[in-house]
């Protein structure tokens, strides 16, 4: 199984910065995606900031210069730093991860998974 827990949730004023992180773990051959969502009107989740493997990003206009991704191989991490924080991104951020998952030597699935979620309080 492939486990992702976040850190770096936390109350910010508007204005200032913060920086979750997300490790994945288990039985992991490879990681394709990873990516940030978080709750939305209309939504179950929208999303946030996403990166490949090959480093290709894409973000939510409501967070474009705000908001940068970032992923560490080695470390099957990855990483969003918020700056300029609104009121508006407070939310329960949730990491999510596309994996190639098995034991070695194989076979290997492809699965989804999802972190638990830390929240973002942005007071104003």
């Amino acid at each position: 199984q492939v486990q992702l827990v976040e850190s770096g949730g936390g109350l910010v004023q508007a204005g200032g910065s913060l920086r979750l992180s997300c490790a994945a773990s288990g039985s992991i051959f490879s990681i394709n995606a990873m990516g940030w969502y978080r709750p939305a009107p209309g939504q179950q989740r929208e999303l946030v900031a996403r990166i490949t493997s090959g480093i290709s990003t894409n973000y939510a206009d409501s967070v474009k210069g705000r908001f940068t991704i970032s992923r560490d191989n080695t470390k099957n991490t990855v990483y969003l730093q918020m700056n300029s924080l609104k009121p508006e991104d407070t939310a329960v951020y949730y990491c999510n991860a596309m994996v190639l998952a098995g034991d070695p030597g194989g076979p290997y699935r492809s699965l989804e998974a999802w972190g638990q979620g830390t929240l973002v309080t942005v007071s104003s």
